[in-house]
């Protein structure tokens, strides 16, 4: 037949007592940053920097479980915003200056969702690259 094993298990372990996640301090405090939202057809990507374009942490719609069309939305940017605003409090943000980029619908959205959470908005700046004189014109016809 065998031996039969015996487990012990130490009492003192389990005594109803739960274990505390405890939150690590993070390694750099910063009160100013710099937002970086670019909002694309298909997805919006947020990266919040120092005032010296260091970057301190990012997330996008597709991070965030947003899928396929849904990535795009408003709404998934708002939820990215808010979700990337709650990290940003933990290391001391209290204003933003914020750069967009990108002619997707999650362009504003996206700031709201972060400011909502009660940062300080001081400037916006459009940086979309818009082309100066368009693509190549199509060659004439020859009959």
């Amino acid at each position: 037949m065998g031996k039969k094993r015996i487990v012990n298990t130490n009492e003192a372990d389990n005594s109803g007592e739960k274990s505390k996640v405890v939150s690590v301090p993070a390694k750099k405090r910063t009160e100013f940053g710099i937002l970086h939202v670019q909002s694309t057809y298909n997805n919006t990507k947020i990266m919040l920097t120092d005032k010296n374009g260091n970057a301190l942490m990012w997330a996008s719609s597709g991070g965030a479980g947003f899928r396929g069309a849904k990535k795009g939305t408003p709404f998934a940017a708002a939820k990215v915003g808010e979700s990337l605003a709650l990290k940003a409090q933990n290391i001391g943000i209290k204003e933003i200056d914020v750069v967009v980029k990108g002619v997707g619908s999650g362009r504003e959205s996206a700031i709201r969702g972060f400011i909502s959470k009660g940062i300080i908005l001081n400037t916006i700046k459009d940086k979309t690259p818009v082309p100066f004189n368009g693509p190549k014109p199509k060659k004439p016809r020859r009959v």
